[in-house]
């Protein structure tokens, strides 16, 4: 099995490296997992901003020579990890922005004239490891799971992907946040997993 992780936090003391660093260590001790790629958007430089104007069109971003690298990478993978902290209920804008670029038409789904597209990543697996400061089920009672619906339904979904994993904790910023408790679940996932 071929790992995809994208790592979207600007500090690399925060607690969402610390997560990475646990896939990382866990996935280098599963004998099921061959490759580990990590694509850090802030360390790379990802421009998230969508631009098109006469010479740049949205149809054609399934082709964007700027993007290819990473088109090749998402094609490799067979799960792709995505590490990242909840801000305002949602994940961070360059996250987002990447999103934005990479599920494009005519690579990660293809339109079929019906309400719902053909999705051209199927066969591939997610999981969300996130962080937030609010408490675990903030945004499942207050946001009516905004965020879970957002990855997994809006985006996931619609690209063919079906099997989607969430490790979305939450007190982060507490004391109490049982840290080291969730980091081993994290290690202990990616150390078992078979596909």
């Amino acid at each position: 099995m071929k790992v995809l992780v994208i790592y979207t936090h600007p500090n690399h003391k925060s607690l969402s490296y610390a997560f990475l660093k646990k896939v990382i260590q866990g996935s280098s001790e599963n004998i099921h997992i061959a490759d580990v790629q990590v694509l850090d958007l802030y360390e790379e430089g990802f421009d998230p901003v969508l631009m098109f104007n006469e010479n740049k069109r949205r149809r054609d971003m399934h082709i964007d020579p700027k993007l290819a690298k990473y088109r090749e990478q998402i094609l490799n993978a067979d799960k792709i990890v995505f590490v990242y902290p909840i801000w305002w209920g949602r994940p961070p804008a360059m996250l987002l922005g990447y999103i934005d670029q990479m599920f494009a038409s005519n690579f990660a789904y293809k339109d079929k004239g019906g309400m719902l597209p053909e999705g051209l990543l199927k066969g591939k697996s997610v999981v969300c490891i996130s962080t937030m400061k609010g408490p675990k089920f903030y945004p499942l009672y207050w946001l009516n799971n905004a965020h879970k619906v957002l990855m997994r339904k809006a985006l996931f979904q619609y690209v063919g992907i079906r099997k989607v994993k969430f490790f979305e904790f939450g007190s982060m910023e507490s004391s109490k946040g049982r840290h080291e408790k969730k980091l081993n679940q994290v290690f202990q996932y990616f150390k078992s997993v078979a596909h």
